[in-house]
């Protein structure tokens, strides 16, 4: 006997196959001590027009990530129906939870939506959002743009990416809309574990994916707001949604051939950065030291890159712990 699929809890406010412009909601119950038929209310915006491809935007993935949700609740308070061929999708904020805490994971279950794919309809509240997007959305999307930086861990150089893929034809594709989406660079990405990802399920689904890293901090700049926001329309360009070519400029792409990009912290400590974010890097090199805390006259520990490149990312917080991230080096392609 087949198992029962149950229903996702999530009702949405907006009606996806009508033309025009919505401001909505996914409605999540969530009964708690201090609202017993209480909700999570998600902001959505619907846009269409006639028939078209759909492009589903989304920010906040994780929290404490800004350039997307400034970008995203932008674009739904501007883009108009008469703009546009076909349909996007906006959600400025996956996590809403964790979004209005300015938390990475949601202070309700302490869930990481990143990790947290396919969902579940009778989860905790981060696997039914999963859920939600798992069987509703993205089987409506034909590409999908969802927005990250470093948080308030990590810093990165701004850059738009995709994944290495199996199907070369879709993974193709994907770098294609990397390339329209323009940012200061464009990276051929892997990640530490990609078991649960947003990203995973789109692509298993042979969606175009693009993603980003716009700095971090657990802040936004004016100069990647402006990125997040031309790369945005550029997608949708790109993606003959909205009429016009993308509006380029030079790109550097970098690429994350292997598990030696990364370097992780064998050491609790004060960090020393010793190169800068975009700075050359040559193998042996010292990107960072680790230096003890707990009594004077003690040595550093000293990290060295394994490969050449440049520096991609950096650990942002002044202390670290062991097992943190402590430096991606990506390499530079011709």
């Amino acid at each position: 006997m087949r198992p029962i699929e149950r229903p996702s809890p999530i009702a949405a406010s907006v009606d996806f196959d009508a033309d025009g412009v919505q401001h909505g909601f996914l409605r999540l119950p969530y009964s708690r001590d201090d609202s017993a038929w209480g909700s999570v209310m998600i902001p959505i915006t619907v846009v269409k027009r006639g028939e078209g491809p759909t492009a589903l935007l989304t920010g906040a993935n994780h929290g404490d990530e800004y350039e997307g949700p400034i970008a995203l609740f932008d674009l739904a308070r501007t883009l108009t129906a008469e703009q546009i061929q076909g349909r996007v999708i906006i959600v400025p904020a996956m996590n809403y939870p964790a979004f209005r805490a300015g938390t990475r994971t949601s202070p309700i279950d302490r869930g990481n939506l990143n990790r947290s794919f396919p969902g579940r309809p009778d989860g905790t509240v981060t696997e039914k959002i999963a859920d939600y997007f798992q069987r509703t959305l993205l089987p409506l999307a034909d590409i999908v743009l969802d927005f990250h930086s470093g948080g308030r861990t990590l810093d990165f150089l701004p850059y738009a990416a995709a994944h290495e893929l199996p199907d070369k034809a879709q993974e193709r594709l994907c770098f294609d809309a990397v390339a329209a989406f323009a940012a200061p660079y464009s990276m051929r990405m892997i990640e530490i574990d990609a078991v649960g990802m947003y990203d995973s399920a789109a692509e298993e689904m042979g969606k175009i994916f693009v993603t980003t890293e716009l700095s971090g901090g657990g802040t936004a700049s004016a100069k990647t707001v402006r990125i997040a926001k031309r790369g945005t329309m550029n997608v949708l360009k790109h993606a003959g949604i909205v009429a016009g070519r993308p509006e380029t400029e030079p790109t550097r792409w970098l690429d994350m051939p292997s598990a030696e990009c990364f370097r992780f912290a064998e050491d609790n400590g004060l960090v020393e950065p010793c190169i800068d974010l975009g700075d050359p890097v040559q193998r042996g090199d010292i990107i960072a030291r680790i230096h003890p805390i707990g009594r004077t006259g003690q040595s550093p520990k000293e990290y060295r890159a394994a490969l050449d490149g440049v520096l991609a990312a950096r650990h942002f917080p002044g202390l670290v712990k062991t097992g943190d991230c402590l430096a991606v080096v990506a390499t530079v392609e011709d």
